[in-house]
């Protein structure tokens, strides 16, 4: 049992030591959206981008984010919110703020989605649509797609519209500074963002060569052309995971992608209980092993044997004095702590936090186990105000 202990905590010390020396999965800190981007660089671009914003229930937010897009309105030419059958006034609020500071944005009322699709992604494509069909939609070359939750900083149109003409990408997509305001949200959202790079290094989403790609969907600007390419967001209606689904698409077609961080853009959106976070990772953990309970299994033994097992294995090497093996799983959980470190530091948290992913991945585990289970017994799940039974999102 000695040999097989020590042999654990060595696998683990092995694991994370490959990982560390992985440049894929470094935090990608130059990944960084400009702050303050020249207005030459956007010179006479604002009539070729139309920004779509699909909304459900968002009256709380939509004042703290709304007037961050509707003044940068000399970057876009027109701005569509598609009120998602919202039953708080979203709508409302929506026309009120648009009324008092713009004339190039408008309130799209959305109807039910189309079977199986989602309805975020079935929002969204009404928005197009309907930008598409008004005139003077031919000078229309980009969309940004972003959410009702987010609070966009000064000249993220134009920054974002930098990146893609100087690095000549087809889809710019920015991972937003989540809320970190609750305990759990603390815990768990600087996990799920690690968690995220790590599954989808950003720097080999960068690389037309490589065939990683992905996408975040709270804020997304891709080029119209390849998005007629794909098939319009027809093409991922009925996907649970539409940002990734979109990015993929898009770079199988031949498109470039980047994605990477602001400093400033941030979600206002408060997800303070587990409950909350708990549907947002089991609504789409199973979707994203595919359906297999084989990488199910596999996944979370992976969890459980590498993320949270090297402090156990501290514990149960010191209660059992056996040097070598808790000086692997030291050295291991050291690593593991400044691996995630960059992620606790992103989202401005104390250091101590960089101690809590086994935790995290305790709670992860769960998660996923729990995203099998309602699918294997067609159990729903509440999202944004709408109930999700199996095979809707």
């Amino acid at each position: 049992m000695s040999v097989l202990f020590f042999c654990w905590s060595l696998a683990v010390l092995l694991f994370w030591i490959v990982l560390c020396l992985d440049f894929r999965r470094g935090w990608p800190r130059h990944l960084v959206l400009p702050d303050d981007p020249p207005p030459t660089a956007q010179e006479g671009q604002g009539r070729e981008l139309a920004v779509v914003i699909p909304a459900r229930n968002e009256a709380q937010t939509l004042a703290q984010t709304l007037p961050s897009l509707l003044e940068q309105s000399e970057d876009y030419a027109r701005l569509v919110l598609v009120d998602d059958r919202s039953g708080d006034g979203t709508g409302a609020l929506a026309r009120e703020l648009m009324a008092a500071s713009s004339e190039t944005a408008e309130v799209l009322d959305g109807g039910e989605p189309p079977p199986g699709w989602s309805g975020k992604t079935a929002a969204a494509a009404r928005g197009g649509e309907h930008i598409l069909s008004s005139p003077g939609a031919g000078a229309i070359g980009w969309f940004l797609f972003t959410d009702a939750d987010i609070r966009h900083s000064p000249h993220s149109i134009r920054a974002l519209r930098q990146i893609a003409l100087e690095q000549s990408k087809s889809l710019v997509s920015v991972m937003v500074r989540l809320n970190t305001g609750g305990w759990w949200e603390r815990l768990l959202v600087p996990a799920f963002v690690w968690f995220f790079q790590l599954l989808y290094p950003f720097r080999s989403v960068a690389k037309d060569t490589s065939p990683v790609a992905a996408a975040a969907g709270g804020c997304l600007l891709v080029s119209r052309e390849y998005l007629e390419k794909i098939g319009g967001l027809e093409s991922i209606g009925t996907e649970v995971i539409d940002d990734v689904n979109l990015a993929a698409r898009v770079k199988k077609a031949g498109g470039s992608l980047w994605l990477g961080w602001s400093r400033r853009m941030v979600s206002v959106r408060r997800t303070a209980s587990l409950r909350e976070l708990s549907a947002m990772v089991t609504r789409t953990a199973f979707d994203q092993l595919g359906y297999s309970y084989l990488l199910l299994i596999l996944t979370l033994l992976g969890l459980f044997a590498f993320f949270i097992s090297p402090p156990l294995l501290c514990v149960v090497a010191l209660v059992r004095d056996e040097p070598p093996a808790g000086l692997a799983a030291a050295v291991a959980m050291s690593l593991q702590t400044v691996k995630y470190w960059p992620a606790v530091r992103h989202h401005g948290l104390p250091p101590r936090y960089a101690l809590s992913l086994p935790l995290a991945s305790c709670l992860y585990l769960w998660m996923t186990f729990l995203s099998a289970w309602n699918y294997r017994w067609g159990k729903g799940e509440t999202w944004r105000g709408r109930t999700l039974g199996a095979g809707e999102h």
